[in-house]
């Protein structure tokens, strides 16, 4: 018995040790990435070359007295008008005169702090930032389609 309880011992401690020998050697390229973390700057600066590039030719511009777009609007799946602000995305679509927020999502950085989705006259949502102002966007129909209103 006791032959068998060391030949069990000894087959463990070599497999064992053959999948940390393995795993040391396939794992710097199962794992390899640029080998640095980014900083708070850092990631600033990439965002900032990111949003700096030109727009594609295809892309949509935005009405005057839409709310920042960044980097424009355009018709999502399944209906509706994709609104872009610096603060997130909406989706709204129009019932008559009266707008429907059908989806928002706040940009990285930021917070959803309130939402009026309607149907209304307007809709609105206000996305909260880490640091900094407040995005609000109020969102209203006119011919049928939504409009993001300036900020006030």
């Amino acid at each position: 018995m006791k032959r068998y309880v060391v030949a069990w011992a000894a087959t463990a401690a070599a497999a064992t040790g053959a999948a940390v020998a393995v795993l040391g050697l396939l794992g710097g390229s199962l794992t390899a990435g640029s080998g640095r973390v980014l900083d708070r700057d850092d990631v600033r600066a990439a965002l900032a070359s990111a949003a700096a590039r030109p727009r594609p030719t295809g892309t949509p511009a935005t009405p005057t007295g839409a709310p920042a777009p960044s980097p424009g609007t355009a018709a999502p799946a399944g209906g509706g008008r994709l609104l872009q602000t610096a603060g997130g995305t909406v989706i709204a679509s129009c019932e008559g005169d009266r707008v429907r927020l059908r989806s928002w999502s706040p940009a990285q950085g930021f917070s959803v702090d309130g939402v009026e989705p309607g149907p209304a006259l307007r809709a609105k949502v206000e996305f909260e930032p880490e640091e900094g102002e407040e995005v609000e966007v109020v969102i209203v129909c006119s011919g049928g389609r939504p409009v993001g209103l300036p900020k006030r």
